[in-house]
């Protein structure tokens, strides 16, 4: 964010002045369409303004940067991660996939977002629902507050990572041209002189069994965050237990 201040403490109305013509909320809900549409690039407070029918110095009303504009995007687009009846499930596993499964869909309907978010600070009105509903879910655990922080980060950070992956490979696929089956086939040969050499076994056994079990992106991100909760839990404190018992394993 730009300067000190963070962009939620200011006020939306200011106490003189002419009343705004649109809020925070009609600023972002544009940004983001025009990024859907377009990508983060086209974004700017000329485009902004000219899709909200106003003058562009007008918009300085309600932030004083694109920076800020980018800040409205993420925290509106983080509260698709939250659940939509407002009541995550009592168990923390099953919490936190829900709020994984969910930062997913949301970031493949963004694709700009999953590589904004990763470059700023939240701060926002949803993203402290986010944190506190993320947190609520660990609390009761015998986990500190940190810890409880670091493994809601661990989460997220594998959706964003794995999202911004997805993404990235079906750009190349797209710039190539290719279908997948043809790009793996211009790599096939090498891979092949390889194993030709004795030295890489592993990557024998992927070429002669690696496909019998078909996991498409939804199956391995599913794998994935599975085994990532699994390693939390295994980690957690004997039940009713202090985190000083888990450290110690």
């Amino acid at each position: 964010m730009t300067g000190h201040e963070n962009l939620w403490m200011r006020p939306e109305r200011p106490a003189r002045g002419p009343r705004p013509s649109f809020s925070r909320a009609a600023l972002a809900q544009a940004a983001i369409r025009i990024a859907d549409a377009e990508g983060l690039e086209a974004i700017s407070m000329r485009r902004l303004a000219a899709d909200l029918g106003a003058g562009t110095m007008s918009l300085y009303r309600y932030v004083t940067s694109k920076d800020e504009v980018f800040d409205l995007m993420v925290d509106t687009a983080v509260g698709g991660y939250l659940p939509e009846d407002r009541r995550p499930p009592d168990d923390w596993v099953e919490g936190l996939r829900l709020l994984a499964w969910q930062a997913r869909r949301t970031m493949l309907r963004h694709p700009w977002l999953a590589p904004l978010a990763a470059g700023r600070p939240q701060a926002g009105p949803n993203s402290a629902r986010l944190m506190e509903t993320a947190l609520g879910m660990l609390d009761g655990l015998g986990l500190s507050v940190d810890r409880m922080l670091t493994l809601v980060g661990a989460v997220f950070a594998y959706v964003n990572g794995y999202i911004q992956s997805e993404l990235a490979d079906s750009e190349a696929l797209r710039r190539s041209g290719l279908t997948l089956a043809q790009r793996l086939a211009q790599h096939l040969s090498y891979i092949q002189s390889l194993i030709a050499t004795g030295n890489y076994p592993m990557l024998e056994r992927m070429t002669k069994e690696g496909g019998r079990e078909y996991m498409g992106t939804d199956d391995r991100f599913a794998y994935g965050l599975d085994r990532l909760l699994d390693g939390i839990a295994a980690g957690l404190p004997p039940s009713g237990g202090s985190e000083g018992a888990a450290s110690s394993r």
